[in-house]
């Protein structure tokens, strides 16, 4: 029927919406091309044809991928739905149109995937390589194997390949032949759906010499989600007006505005990273408030920590109660050579920190806190007095401190001085008072648990660190354990 730009897909359904007809959507949609830009298509898409959220609820369903149940999503859209109305089905993230043509392309988008700390997708990519050319994980490890997929010496050098196959066996994964599945869905298509039933595919790439892609373009829609991705200058000038256009939209909903230097800033941590970019700049939007313009010096005291310091995704997202990011980050952390006890200590200083948080809300320096405070008024009326409330800490610390040392001294008068023992400042809320934002953000997170969590999440620990220290469990699956414990909802 046609192809769409993304850009234009609010004035197709602009357009649809003035058309008073009862089937008025295609059977198929096929969104191709940046990851961010078909999920948020999926999502604007969802909301036209399914606007009421409630039958959303049982009209629409979602397969990832869908290589292994194929036959069940062929079943579903061609089932009536429970209650009148459209019914939807949707494929997310397939791989159906890879093929052996594209492994150059896929392996370019694992790499990047790794690079930007997405080891699990990076993985996903991988595993489809090796079942497009029939090759198993023993096979890449030996050198022979490695010259079928051509990879680049740089690639070698990087050492990116190897942690990838290691990260895949150590969680299971496996590696499947690809079947006929797009014939099975091409067949399904040309044959039809019941009145009402959509399927929406979703892919980052599409062959359009394949039978399956002609046959959705002549029976449905397909929406064109794809940016340059080369090196050529013409790339490359693509690619940053598409991030600046995303910006002023993004910007403009919020009603605020980005200075030149901050812009560049940002463009030189991420790249083309549409995902990155988006979720930094959105960082960016609740730090300034209710200031309209976002510098440089934002950016700076915002996001450079975000980037040096990867074990920071792992502890936000346990604040979050994110199970499934937490998880993600910790393999990826794992993978990349974090020892397990460094890596369980900053979860158990996150825990004991949201803890000191709830005791300082709790005290009479805490009197201004309340859900939904905004970032300016956290900056200019609770950060002194979280100062104030460090500074008491401290004098304890010190306290104890000297009468830890003055004992150590009588008790080995003849054995010279006694070490010096450090501070805890770990015990402090704002180690760091000029930057208040990740205090903020510590705040906000500590509103998702209740004190009584906190404080069984602290006892869990101290028997988890009796495991990983006394037991010889798995490491791995003792910091899995932990954070389900404490992300789970009680």
């Amino acid at each position: 029927m046609s192809e769409y730009k993304f850009k234009e897909l609010g004035d197709y359904l602009q357009t649809l919406s003035k058309d008073k007809t009862k089937n008025k959507f295609t059977p198929v949609y096929l969104i191709y091309g940046e990851e961010l830009l078909y999920k948020k298509a999926l999502d604007i898409l969802l909301a036209a044809i399914l606007p009421d959220k409630s039958s959303r609820a049982l009209n629409y369903e979602s397969f990832e991928d869908a290589d292994e149940n194929i036959y069940e999503v062929v079943e579903k859209l061609n089932t009536f739905s429970l209650i009148s109305g459209e019914k939807v089905i949707a494929v997310c993230d397939s791989r159906i149109f890879y093929s052996k043509h594209d492994t150059d392309s896929i392996l370019k988008k694992a790499e990047e995937a790794y690079a930007n700390n997405k080891i699990k997708k990076a993985a996903e990519y991988v595993v489809s390589v090796l079942g497009l050319l029939n090759l198993s994980f023993e096979d890449v490890c030996r050198t022979d194997g490695k010259a079928k997929l051509k990879l680049d010496n740089t690639l070698n050098e990087k050492k990116w390949f190897d942690k990838t196959i290691k990260y895949c066996v150590d969680n299971g994964l496996t590696v499947s032949a690809p079947e006929d599945n797009d014939k099975i869905l091409q067949k399904a298509v040309e044959r039809g759906f019941p009145k009402g039933n959509h399927l929406i595919i979703t892919t980052d790439m599409v062959d359009k010499r394949r039978g399956l892609y002609k046959v959705i373009n002549n029976n449905g829609i397909v929406i064109d989600c794809a940016v340059p991705r080369g090196e050529k200058r013409s790339d490359k000038i693509a690619q940053e007006a598409f991030i600046k256009e995303m910006m002023r939209n993004i910007l403009a909903k919020a009603g605020k505005t980005v200075d030149n230097n901050a812009y560049s800033a940002m463009y030189e941590m991420t790249g083309f990273d549409l995902r990155t970019f988006v979720n930094n700049l959105e960082k960016l939007i609740s730090f300034v408030g209710d200031r309209k313009k976002i510098t440089v010096e934002d950016v700076q005291n915002v996001l450079k920590r975000t980037k040096s310091d990867p074990i920071y995704e792992l502890t936000n997202a346990i604040s979050e109660r994110n199970t499934a990011d937490a998880l993600f980050f910790l393999n990826s952390l794992l993978s990349s050579g974090f020892y397990y006890l460094q890596i369980f200590t900053a979860i158990t200083n996150q825990i004991r920190k949201l803890l000191i948080v709830k005791e300082f809300v709790e005290s009479s320096y805490g009197k201004e806190w309340h859900t939904g405070i905004q970032y300016n008024k956290f900056r200019s009326s609770i950060m002194p007095a979280i100062q104030e409330y460090d500074s008491i800490i401290l004098k304890q610390l010190e306290d104890c401190e000297n009468i830890i040392s003055k004992d150590e001294t009588s008790n080995n008068k003849n054995k010279g001085k006694p070490k010096k023992s450090s501070l805890n400042t770990d015990l402090l809320i704002a180690q760091n008072p000029n930057n208040p934002y990740p205090v903020f953000k510590l705040f906000a997170n500590s509103e998702r648990f209740t004190k009584e969590e906190l404080l069984d999440s602290v006892e869990y620990m101290s028997k988890a660190d009796l495991r990983l220290k006394s037991t010889g469990q798995n490491p791995k699956l003792v910091l899995e354990d932990v954070i389900f414990h404490v992300c789970r909802k009680r």
